[in-house]
């Protein structure tokens, strides 16, 4: 009898499309014995998606009603890219609910999600990160104080939204402000980091039954500024793999990504972005939900490295399930 799995997307961020793309791709890719639901979380409700049919969704019991039946979730996938999910509040209430869940829990999810406070927890353990401010709402700050610290350009990005909307590139003091408005506007926390000039490059990282798995670096050129929400999804970036960088640089960026994977915990599949500055990787912040449609990056890694997506998702269930 096959087992029920929910993979829940949607969510509360301006990248809901963009989560219901990669459910509906890793849905189409998961591997037999499972009956697969999409369960669409919106703010005003929840509902589940099987085969293009609507169907009744609680939050009180996580059950899925269809007609005179009651379909228990056996399993749980959580998609999505930004709140509720990727900073692991749905995963808590599963835990509260027993139901076990293939991506990472909710520590490791809550303290990824954030950049600022991820970023500085990798810097007490040795990894190269940005010098950076961080913002709260309401906060009383001087532009002129941060501009003396951090220097011109700098980045201007919201902590908490899980979001590449927000993000902003600031080459005058005058763009500052409104840079930061920008940003509260995604979420109530920012971060304010120094410019990196260097090579971008990103490193997929699993756990299969051999142990953690580093996939083919992607190195991203953008048309745009930077690597923006326009970059990503709207075709204004090339993005490279395997990386046109040393061997040398791609297995310390390997061996980096693997160790920041085990010391936060994570779990599936985690996607850590770094800048490649005089051969010294800076890390940049930790995906624990990365874009898994057809147009995201961790797809093409794992053509890269002759990995199917079903095959890559059997490899998951088999020690995370």
């Amino acid at each position: 009898m096959n087992k029920n799995v929910g993979i829940f997307c949607g969510g509360f961020s301006s990248e809901f499309e963009i989560s219901i793309k990669s459910a509906k791709n890793i849905a189409k890719n998961f591997p037999a014995g499972y009956e697969v639901y999409l369960i669409i979380v919106t703010r005003s409700h929840w509902f589940a998606m099987k085969d293009e049919e609507s169907l009744t969704f609680s939050r009180e019991d996580l059950c899925i009603q269809k007609e005179n039946l009651t379909i228990k979730l056996d399993l749980a996938l959580v998609y999505i890219h930004g709140e509720p999910g990727e900073n692991g509040k749905i995963q808590a209430l599963l835990d509260l609910h027993g139901i076990p869940y293939l991506n990472s829990g909710v520590l490791a999810s809550s303290l990824s999600f954030d950049k600022w406070y991820c970023n500085q927890f990798l810097k007490s353990f040795g990894f190269h990160v940005a010098q950076s401010i961080r913002l709260v709402k309401d906060q009383v700050y001087q532009t002129a104080d941060i501009l003396k610290k951090l220097q011109l350009p700098v980045f201007v990005k919201p902590c908490d939204s899980g979001s590449s909307y927000g993000i902003s590139k600031v080459n005058k003091h005058e763009e500052l402000e409104p840079a930061i408005d920008i940003a509260f506007s995604e979420g109530s926390s920012l971060v304010i980091e120094s410019f990196l000039k260097g090579v971008e490059v990103t490193c997929g990282v699993y756990r299969n039954k051999s142990g953690l798995v580093a996939l083919p670096l992607t190195e991203i050129v953008t048309e745009n500024d930077f690597f923006d929400y326009d970059a990503k999804y709207n075709g204004k970036s090339e993005e490279i793999t395997p990386a046109r960088i040393s061997p040398e640089n791609t297995e310390n960026i390997q061996k980096c990504a693997k160790e920041i994977y085990y010391l936060l915990q994570l779990k599936s599949i985690a996607r850590i972005d770094f800048m490649l500055v005089d051969n010294i990787p800076y890390v940049i912040e930790v995906n624990t939900t990365p874009g898994f449609s057809d147009a995201s990056i961790v797809p093409k890694m794992l053509l890269s490295a002759k990995i199917s997506v079903r095959n890559f998702w059997n490899e998951i269930l088999v020690v995370e399930s």
